[in-house]
C-alpha cells in the first residue's frame, strides 16, 4: 500500500489552466445542470441494484456520454459547493467556515474582484446566463410600498417583495442574465436580473425554470450557430425541500413524494436536452449534469431504504456528512464526437475543476490568484488520462469538519459524520482505505499512523499555501481551523 501511495503522488501531473493548451477548433456551448440534494444513488444508471427511482433521461445522458464514478462536491452542503463550482476555489478559504448562507440579505460570498467561470467565459466571447437557485448572497432592497406588494405566496422567511432591487447578485458576478431565486426559504420571490418580478408558489418554481431555460436556448440558437457560444448554468431547486412535485407527478414513483420529485427533475432535464436536439445545438454543446451534494435525510431516507431505494448507493452517510454519501455525486458529461458514448471514468474529480477545464478548452492561462483549487478534467473527457489528474481532493462538512482523499486513502479530522448522521464512534481522526472499504466502516487510523501523518501534512500545506494546485502561494480570506469541536450549523 505504501508503494501505491507514493506512486499516486509521483504520477500526479495535473493539466491546470496555468499551462497553455491548444483550444478546440470551435468553442462549444456549455450547459451545466446542477441538481439540488440529488444523491449519487438516485440516478438509476449509477445504482442499478439499489436504486428504485426511474430516471430515464439521466440514464440516456449517461449512455450518450461519460459517467464519472468518483466525482465530489467541495462541500456536503449547498452554498460552499456553489462558491467552489463558480470560482475554482474551496469555500472554506472564504469567510464561510461552516453551514450555509441564510438566503435573506447576505453579503455576496464571491468577492466582486474574483474571476468566476461566467466572467472568464465572457472574456472568450460567451453569452452567459444563470437560471435557477443562486444561494451565494445578495442584498435585496425593498421598494417604499413593499407591504402592499407582498401579495400571496409569501411563504418563506426573508422572501423579498416584488420590486425589490438586488445588489451583488448573479449579474454582478459574470452572468449577462439571471432568472431564479436565492434558496428554498425565499423561493416565493422570483428574481429576474436585479429585480424581484413576481411572487410564486414553490411548486411552480421547477416548471418555471424549465420553461425559461428552453426559451433561452431558443433565443441563443442562431447566435450559437454563428459562432457566439453560450454558457447556461442551470442550478435547479429540486429535489431539495420543499418537496413539491406537481400534480401530474404525484404518485408516479410509488415510493413517495421525494421519488416523485426526482422523477420530475429527471423529466425537466429531458425537456432541456430535447430543446438542444430540436434547435440543432446538441452536437456542439458540452452538457454536464451533477448535484451540489448528497441526498438529504429530509427526503425520508430511512423509509426509502426500507422500500429498497438507497439514495447514497453503497456509500455511507447523506447530505451534510464528511462521509462519502455527503459529497459523492452523480457527474454525467455529454459532448458528441468528443466524449465517448457509454464510457466511464474512475478519476477523482471535484466541482471546483470547472474553471480550469474551461481554461484548457480556451487554450488560456489564468492568473496565480484564480482557480486555486481547480484542475482540468479535459484529459479524462478526451480519453487520454493515464495518471491521476488530482493530487488529492479536500472535503468539508456542514459543521466545518475536514477530510482529505489521496488515491484510495481518506483521512477525516473528526469523529463521526461531521454532519447530521449518527454513529461512527468517538475515534478521531478516521482513516479509510476507499479501495477496500468504500462504505467507510473500518477506521485504520491507529493501525497506519504514517498515512495519517502524511495526509495531515498535505492538508496543512494546502491551507498554508492558499491553494492545492501548483503556483504561487495565495492568502485565505479567514483563519482556518483544521481541528474543531462539533457544533451546530444552519440547516438548509
Amino acid at each position: 500500500m505504501r508503494k501505491l501511495f507514493y506512486s499516486l503522488a509521483l504520477l500526479w501531473v495535473p493539466l491546470t489552466a496555468l499551462q497553455a493548451a491548444t483550444p478546440t477548433a470551435r468553442k462549444p456551448n456549455i450547459l451545466y445542470i446542477l441538481a439540488d440534494d440529488l444523491g449519487y444513488g438516485d440516478v438509476q444508471a449509477l445504482n442499478p441494484q439499489r436504486g428504485k427511482i426511474k430516471t430515464p433521461h439521466l440514464d440516456k445522458l449517461a449512455a450518450q456520454g461519460m459517467a464519472f464514478t468518483d466525482a465530489h462536491s467541495g462541500s456536503s452542503v449547498c452554498t460552499p459547493t456553489r462558491y467552489g463550482l463558480l470560482t475554482g476555489r474551496y469555500a472554506w478559504r472564504s469567510r464561510l467556515q461552516r453551514g450555509v448562507l441564510d438566503g435573506g440579505n447576505d453579503e455576496p460570498l464571491i468577492a466582486a474582484e474574483r474571476l468566476t467561470v461566467p466572467g472568464f467565459l465572457k472574456q472568450h466571447g460567451y453569452a452567459t446566463a444563470c437560471i435557477g437557485k443562486w444561494h451565494l448572497g445578495f442584498i435585496a432592497t425593498a421598494p417604499a410600498d413593499a407591504d402592499a406588494k407582498k401579495g400571496k405566496g409569501n411563504k418563506g422567511g426573508g422572501a423579498a417583495s416584488v420590486g425589490s432591487v438586488i445588489t451583488g447578485g448573479p449579474t454582478t458576478r459574470g452572468f449577462d442574465y439571471y432568472l431564479g431565486c436565492s434558496n428554498a426559504r425565499t423561493m416565493a420571490s422570483l428574481i429576474e436580473n436585479d429585480r424581484v418580478i413576481e411572487r410564486i408558489e414553490p411548486v411552480a418554481m421547477l416548471p418555471r425554470l424549465a420553461q425559461r431555460a428552453t426559451a433561452y436556448l431558443g433565443e441563443r440558437a442562431a447566435a450559437a450557430k454563428a459562432g457566439k457560444p453560450f454558457f447556461l448554468y442551470l442550478p435547479l431547486t429540486s429535489p431539495h425541500t420543499p418537496i413539491v412535485p406537481t400534480p401530474e407527478w404525484q404518485g408516479k414513483s410509488g415510493l413517495g413524494d421525494y421519488a416523485d420529485f426526482v422523477m420530475q427533475t429527471d423529466a425537466m432535464v429531458g425537456e432541456v436536452l430535447s430543446a438542444l436536439d430540436r434547435l440543432g445545438l446538441a452536437g456542439n454543446t458540452l452538457v454536464i449534469f451533477t448535484s451540489d451534494n448528497g441526498c438529504s435525510p429530509a427526503a425520508g431516507t430511512d423509509k426509502l431504504e426500507r422500500q429498497g431505494h438507497f439514495a447514497s448507493a453503497q456509500f455511507r452517510g447523506y447530505k451534510a456528512d464528511i462521509w462519502n454519501g455527503g459529497h459523492r455525486v452523480p457527474f454525467l458529461v455529454r459532448w458528441p464526437d468528443k466524449v465517448k458514448a457509454g464510457s466511464r471514468s474512475a478519476q477523482v474529480i471535484c466541482h471546483t475543476d470547472l474553471l480550469a477545464t474551461c481554461a484548457e478548452l480556451m487554450g488560456a492561462k489564468l492568473s496565480a490568484s484564480t482557480a486555486e483549487d481547480s484542475v482540468s478534467i479535459l484529459p479524462a473527457l478526451m480519453g487520454r488520462d493515464t495518471a491521476p489528474l488530482r493530487e488529492a481532493v479536500v472535503h468539508h462538512s456542514i459543521h466545518g469538519m475536514f477530510s482529505i482523499r489521496q488515491g484510495p486513502w481518506k483521512l477525516a479530522l473528526c469523529a463521526g459524520s461531521g454532519g447530521w448522521s449518527k454513529g461512527g464512534g468517538p475515534e478521531s481522526p478516521q482513516l479509510y482505505d476507499m479501495a477496500a472499504d468504500v462504505g467507510e466502516t473500518k477506521n485504520l487510523a491507529s493501525q497506519k499512523p504514517e498515512f495519517v501523518a502524511r495526509l495531515r501534512k498535505l492538508l496543512e500545506s494546502y491551507v498554508a499555501n492558499g491553494r492545492s494546485t501548483p503556483g504561487a502561494s495565495q492568502t485565505n480570506d479567514a483563519k482556518i481551523e483544521l481541528h474543531k469541536p462539533a457544533g451546530k450549523a444552519s440547516k438548509e
